[in-house]
């Protein structure tokens, strides 16, 4: 898992650097290695996030984090305002998903979108939430998809509780970071972390119904998750082969005993009427 986050990293610092500067020459290699040893996506499922840590909304006003939570699953995702490549992109990746789910931001649950830059504010956390909103077009998500600005020290907080390491580079005058999205309990427990740019709306809806602990979705969501596994170290869901077959089995058990119903159900009609028929004909 971390060698795929690292790889990621790797492929796109020079990208960034050229987005950033220009047509400029890739960093020396052994410049590399030093930047990623300090990046990653560290999984501490289980833990609970610091909820009074405080931060700013993007309409400036002042808010703490246990605000978001408490009836609720949330989406959180960390980025950097200014990110001009990376951060981008792993927020289309999600708005992407949240179109394809019939869950809404605000109704079944929160998407928390936080800068880790702590230069970074309401400003800037206005503008990014104007533009997914505009993509996103679902009725009322605003209340439910909040983009917030924190201190260095709510940021490295929240940061190190879910595990995301990040450095600055001082070549490229940009950050380098691991992408994905982390769900959470009502309560604010880590639930799952999902890797990358791009996320399966499969993989949110179910860590979504899970992290919720039973409180939305359906009853075809409760089958999927005993069919489907979260996997740690990919970020994803996967079908339980075994967990499969049971089902597979019990609903062909469940066939079977109701066509054999129907067919005795049948026969005993049938053993009437002929009944019937002879005590007619005496």
């Amino acid at each position: 898992m971390k060698g795929a986050v690292l790889a990621l990293a790797l492929a796109a610092l020079p990208s960034l650097a050229a987005a950033q500067m220009g047509p400029l020459p890739p960093p020396p290699l052994e410049a590399t290695p030093g930047i990623l040893q300090e990046i990653g996506f560290d999984q501490k499922l289980g833990d609970t996030l610091p909820l009074d840590l405080a931060f700013k909304d993007e309409s400036g006003n002042d808010v703490k984090l246990r605000d978001y939570f408490g009836d609720k699953p949330v989406v959180l995702s960390l980025v950097y305002y200014k990110c001009p490549m990376l951060c981008t992109i792993s927020l289309n990746g999600l708005a992407g998903a949240l179109e394809v789910l019939s869950f809404v931001p605000g109704q079944e649950f929160n998407v928390l979108t936080v800068s880790f830059d702590p230069h970074e504010g309401p400003v800037l956390a206005a503008a990014k939430k104007k533009a997914y909103m505009a993509r996103y077009k679902r009725s009322d998500a605003e209340k439910g998809w909040h983009f917030l600005t924190g201190s260095r020290e709510a940021t490295e907080a929240l940061t190190k509780a879910v595990g995301f390491r990040y450095a600055w580079d001082e070549r490229s005058k940009q950050y380098a970071h691991p992408t994905g999205v982390v769900t959470l309990t009502p309560e604010g427990k880590i639930a799952h972390y999902l890797f990358g740019i791009e996320y399966a709306p499969k993989d949110l809806r179910l860590s979504l119904v899970e992290a919720s602990q039973g409180r939305i979705g359906s009853a075809v969501d409760q089958v999927l998750l005993y069919c489907y596994h979260y996997d740690p170290q990919t970020g994803t869901y996967g079908a339980a082969v075994m967990r499969i077959l049971r089902v597979s089995a019990a609903l062909t058990l469940f066939a079977l005993v109701g066509f054999v119903a129907v067919m005795l159900r049948r026969e005993r009609r049938s053993s009437a009427a002929r009944e019937d028929r002879l005590t007619d004909h005496g």
